[in-house]
């Protein structure tokens, strides 16, 4: 028999049991226990005598990341996409204006927008989809902290202190991202997007790298990666298909909202990775792709399935038909083959 993990507590019986009355008495109900252990790690910082420095560190992400979900509730169910690229992008430049129509042709289809907040491509972002229909992540710099006037008084800003809680936010509430030429900042972004993605430590969305007719940023970026990387055997070459370079918008954002014709989510419930479709499927497209995808099946088959208890439990979209497969969690370029294998064959 399986040993279960030991329940994380301070080690202090009377203490817990305080902890337990304080979350009870908070009225935190629903997921107590995950609240209860917040809690904990909070009090075993403090008698682990760690230094001022960290405590504020944790204390600041946590309020950045509570009041981060707070803003994004209300949205759970508005497909975002999250937008990068240079503040130092000119009014005049033809980066700003297709930042501007991305951001409008988005939000013509019911997309929301998670930008930067600041000037250059983030502000085009925002002025074409709207203030109405964007959200504002900003980082407060030295040099550069103003958000946009176009999103400055919006409930929808979000003004973070630390990159990595920004991060995370970017991540965890966008359904696909778009990257327009930038600097270091864009690079990390797009490197760091396509790194989570490669190894399945965030969700498959799509990734658009976007750039005006002509200009050569990300093609040369694509050519650095092709000789450096590629060729030196350091990614695979379906790694590539992870992303996709467009220079035009109306591509871009087919690109975007293509991704979600059949499919709508994965989530993997015990060891099977769970496909939610938006339709169901044929019995010939479910046999193709057995015999299409096997190499990333590591045991039995893909398969239809019927909503999970833990799905049920969560409200998680239980009324989408579902299949489902003992995915290898390696290869993840052969994840978006199969996904764009679905969508092709969709309505």
């Amino acid at each position: 028999m399986a040993q279960r993990r030991a329940r994380y507590r301070t080690g202090n019986e009377q203490l817990d049991q305080q902890i337990a009355d304080l979350v009870a008495a908070a009225g935190a109900d629903r997921d107590a226990d995950l609240v209860f252990e917040m809690v904990v790690s909070a009090i075993r910082m403090g008698r682990e005598a760690a230094d001022r420095g960290d405590l504020k560190l944790v204390n600041a992400a946590l309020k950045e990341l509570r009041y981060s979900v707070l803003v994004f509730e209300p949205y759970t169910d508005v497909r975002k996409v999250a937008m990068f690229g240079s503040a130092r992008t000119r009014v005049d430049d033809p980066g700003y204006l297709m930042a501007r129509d991305f951001g409008a042709a988005i939000g013509a289809r019911d997309w929301m927008i998670i930008t930067g907040a600041g000037p250059g491509i983030m502000e085009a972002g925002i002025e074409g989809a709207g203030a109405d229909r964007a959200f504002g992540v900003n980082i407060v710099l030295p040099f550069e902290s103003e958000a946009a006037p176009v999103i400055a008084q919006d409930p929808k800003l979000i003004n973070y202190r630390y990159f990595f809680t920004r991060k995370l936010t970017f991540l965890k509430e966008s359904h696909g991202a778009v990257l327009l030429p930038g600097g270091f900042g864009t690079m990390d972004e797009a490197f760091e997007l396509l790194t989570l993605v490669q190894t399945g430590r965030s969700n498959l969305i799509p990734v658009v790298l976007l750039e005006p007719p002509g200009a050569t940023y990300w093609q040369g970026w694509q050519s650095f990666v092709e000789r450096e990387l590629v060729e030196r055997e350091l990614i695979s070459r379906h790694d590539l298909d992870l992303v996709r370079i467009c220079d035009n918008v109306d591509d871009a954002v087919e690109e975007i909202c293509g991704f979600y014709r059949v499919l709508h989510s994965t989530r993997f419930v015990g060891r099977r990775l769970v496909l939610r479709l938006n339709v169901g499927i044929s019995d010939g497209l479910l046999d193709a792709l057995n015999q299409e995808f096997g190499d990333i099946v590591v045991k039995g088959a893909i398969e239809r399935v019927a909503v999970s208890a833990s799905e049920l439990d969560d409200g998680d979209v239980p009324g989408l038909p579902r299949i489902a497969f003992h995915f290898d969690r390696t290869h993840y370029a052969r994840l978006r083959h199969l996904v764009d294998r679905l969508n092709a064959a969709g309505p």
